[in-house]
């Protein structure tokens, strides 16, 4: 039975993910719990992550809103994605993730729902992000990957957790991807 529930689960993923006409179309909720999709950041480029509290890699936290805070006039956006899976080292709830957020690194970009990256419940975004369709296919291997999505909605780049915010490789693809028309 759970072998079933299991093959339902993922042909329900794949297909949500299949029919959604871009990144911009597919179902989530924001931090807060309440319904959106990414369609307010068409035209943007964004870097979405898969962040976690209690990492090694948090403090990039502190990058990533140096990065926000001096292209968002650009037209850059970062979208944090909390997920538990990786050690257990995003344990809270959305409230305390946010508080978190707020309040050790003075995070201002956009968190969303605590989210599987990986697996059967692989959420529909992160189906389409890494998932066998995408450019970069592959399992999420740890907190803090990065997609760099262009203005057109077209995955340009996946970073692995050890790329910073700050590093010259991922700030010349982000202006590159500002820049392109």
């Amino acid at each position: 039975m759970k072998i079933i529930a299991l093959f339902a689960s993922l042909i329900a993923m794949t297909t949500i993910a299949a029919h959604a006409e871009s990144l911009y179309d597919i179902k989530l909720k924001d931090i807060d719990g309440k319904d959106t999709t990414l369609a307010a950041y068409k035209g943007k480029v964004l870097l979405i992550v898969n962040v976690a509290s209690k990492c090694g890699f948090t403090k990039q936290y502190t990058g990533l809103e140096a990065a926000y805070e001096k292209y968002k006039d650009k037209g850059f956006v970062i979208l944090g994605f909390p997920c538990n899976q990786f050690g257990g080292q995003e344990p809270g709830t959305n409230e305390e993730i946010k508080q978190f957020c707020s309040s050790k690194f003075s995070v201002t970009f956009p968190l969303f729902d605590k989210i599987d990256v990986n697996g059967e419940n692989r959420h529909p975004l992160y189906v389409a992000l890494a998932g066998e369709k995408s450019p970069f296919p592959g399992n999420i291997k740890w907190n803090f990957n990065k997609f760099l999505i262009g203005k057109d909605g077209k995955i340009l780049h996946r970073f692995e957790s050890k790329v910073t915010p700050e590093s010259e490789e991922l700030t010349k693809a982000v202006e590159a991807a500002l820049a392109a028309k």
